[in-house]
């Protein structure tokens, strides 16, 4: 297979001597995108089999750790992949990561109870957490910075598409196979991928001696868990003023601390404040976060509208987010390319986040009566905001920093992206939840007290002797959805803000890199 076939003469090594060539890069950057497309993809393909997961192994109290292990673990490990193949080399960390998550999705479609499977979860996360920033720090290595638009906004398109297809996977591979199957599909693509990079990917690492910053890492760890599980925990789980959120809020604050006061120190921290003090950096980061909230909100929210009140299936409601992903692999794709053709990248963030507050304009005039043809436009309009510059913060990180920064940096932005995941999932949902509650008031179907926390049971209760009310509700819950969207308008213009303040600079090519590259590869 040429996938994986090797020249004896010209093996894919990038030492600065030369640039790769199209074809090369391709089939680095194929590899690449199967284990990112994994890895994403399982963020969100196990929400639709939860409710038969938990069924089956007899674990509804723990039904949302199955998620939430795999994000913690993802989350709290990124930074760190990023740091040591920064040490120690890319791509003998990366293919520990890929390998790692394998092997975690084979224990969860073995696990015999719900213990199991949070556990094995957590594993695939650790894996995960690698591959979302070393797949993107390894295009950096690869390909030169006026080149690497090109590259890079198909990842952008593999993320989104990842997001949108995860819950429809699920659902049909549960529906018509086993919930096993949404993590043995893993095994066969993750392997290829392995392969693959094994084959085609040589990279220069620097050989020196190393400090680990293994007290920097723990702190981390408890700074990331800590926040996380607020943003996760926080008006669903436990309320808000819970001694549970306080004593987490409390702990992020101090582990926050403690790691700020320890990386100050460290002979070679994992994340490297000196990072800061670059202003791109800085700016990327804020994007990188804004961008993860405004995305996740949009994607979120979208499905369950679709069948709350227009009574879809799970599949057809992931169906009915096709043209968004049109418009996010339309422009994530066209962006990239422009950006390595003009040489600049400023304009893409403003003129997306622009984009981005039209699409959440319209969308706040959304009824129960909007038509799918309308709702359609709408989605194509937020889509080719979106996915104009998703992935710019990471372009613009690469391209301000040296390059022994540039796994530390590229996982700092994917880090940020997360957390900005979970706030948006957190700010939305608390959002959503007071507006229904406001809506709802006030309505009594047959001693059926309507709320946020029963509204799909409420429905089936009213419906069988007030069918009249099952209108109401469904009222109630459009008008919640449509607010949804008003109150996410300050956090894109927040994000359009931001954009403004990311310095447009010139990316560098092949040659200015060079010199930090070693003749040593792995």
């Amino acid at each position: 297979m040429k996938l994986f076939k090797k020249s004896s003469s010209q093996a894919v090594v990038h030492d600065g001597s030369r640039e790769l060539d199209h074809g090369e890069i391709m089939v680095i950057i194929t590899a690449l995108m199967l284990a990112m497309f994994l890895a994403a993809l399982d963020q969100t393909i196990v929400s639709t089999a939860l409710p038969k997961i938990a069924r089956e192994l007899n674990g509804l109290s723990e039904y949302s750790w199955v998620a939430t292990s795999y994000l913690l673990t993802s989350a709290i490990a990124t930074p760190i992949y990023g740091k040591i193949s920064d040490m120690f080399g890319r791509k003998k960390i990366f293919m520990a990561s890929i390998t790692l998550f394998l092997v975690g999705s084979a224990l969860c479609g073995l696990s015999q109870n719900m213990g199991q499977l949070i556990l094995f979860r957590g594993i695939q996360g650790l894996g995960g957490g690698g591959i979302f920033s070393l797949a993107l720090a390894i295009v950096g290595d690869i390909v030169p910075p006026s080149k690497r638009g090109r590259y890079q906004g198909y990842f952008g398109a593999v993320f989104g598409v990842s997001s949108v297809a995860g819950p429809l996977l699920g659902g049909l591979i549960t529906d018509h196979l086993s919930w096993r199957w949404i993590f043995y599909i893993n095994l066969p693509i993750g392997i290829l991928a392995l392969a693959a990079i094994s084959a085609r990917l040589h990279l220069p690492v620097r050989k020196t001696d190393h400090q680990v910053d293994y007290a920097g890492a723990l702190l981390l760890a408890a700074t990331a868990g800590s926040l996380l599980l607020t943003l996760v925990w926080g008006g669903t789980k436990y309320a808000w003023g819970s001694h549970t959120i306080v004593g987490l809020m409390i702990g992020f604050v101090v582990a926050l601390a403690a790691f700020l006061a320890r990386e100050t120190k460290a002979a070679e921290p994992i994340i490297p404040l000196r990072l800061f003090k670059n202003g791109i950096f800085r700016v990327s980061t804020i994007l990188s976060l804004l961008s993860g909230m405004v995305m996740f909100g949009a994607i979120l929210f979208l499905p369950q509208y679709q069948q709350l009140v227009r009574g879809e299936s799970a599949t057809a409601s992931g169906l009915l987010m096709t043209p968004l992903v049109f418009g996010l692999l339309a422009a994530s794709i066209t962006s990239g390319r422009l950006i390595s053709k003009l040489g600049r990248y400023r304009m893409f963030p403003i003129v997306g986040t622009l984009g981005v507050i039209l699409g959440f304009f319209l969308f706040s005039h959304i009824s129960m009566t909007t038509s799918h043809f309308i709702l359609s436009l709408w989605m194509i309009v937020l889509g080719l905001g979106i996915g104009s510059f998703m992935q710019v913060m990471t372009l613009a990180t690469q391209n301000a920093v040296k390059r022994e920064d540039l796994g530390s940096a590229t996982s700092v932005v994917v880090f940020a992206r997360t957390i900005g995941s979970s706030l948006g999932a957190a700010i939305f949902g608390a959002i959503l939840t007071a507006r229904l509650n406001y809506h709802l008031k006030g309505i009594d179907a047959s001693g059926v007290q309507v709320n946020a926390n029963n509204l799909s049971s409420s429905i089936g209760q009213a419906g069988k002797s007030h069918p009249e009310v099952v209108h109401t509700i469904l009222q109630a819950f459009s008008l919640s959805f449509r607010d949804v969207f008003l109150y996410a308008i300050p956090f894109a213009i927040a994000a359009f803000i931001a954009s403004l303040f990311l310095k447009d600079a010139k990316l560098r090519g092949g040659k200015d890199e060079a010199h930090t590259m070693s003749p040593a590869v792995e």
